[in-house]
């Protein structure tokens, strides 16, 4: 299936733990998959628990319901993947 603009995948930057890089890095190269598929995999599999456990309700049944404009918008512009926030600068 050829992807187009609205469903193209996005690529986001995360800092981990270097014991967890291994164990994926183990898990990927003993089944031949990337790591990319696993990392896909858990967000998939775990992001309705965040939500439940992070969200409001209200704020939740608008995420369900796709129904965030307000919020979509003010994350929609283009940012530096790798900007340091200040709690990481002081790491």
């Amino acid at each position: 299936m050829r992807r187009s603009a609205e469903n193209k995948l996005r690529v986001v930057a995360v800092r981990i733990d270097p014991v967890i890089e291994q164990r994926l890095r183990v898990l990927a190269e003993a089944t031949g998959r990337k790591q990319s598929f696993f990392m896909q995999r858990m967000i998939e599999e775990g992001i309705d628990a965040m939500e439940q456990i992070w969200l409001s309700p209200e704020t939740l049944t608008k995420v369900r319901n796709g129904d965030l404009p307000e919020l979509l918008a003010a994350h929609n512009t283009t940012s530096d993947l790798f900007d340091l926030d200040a709690t990481d600068a002081s790491s």
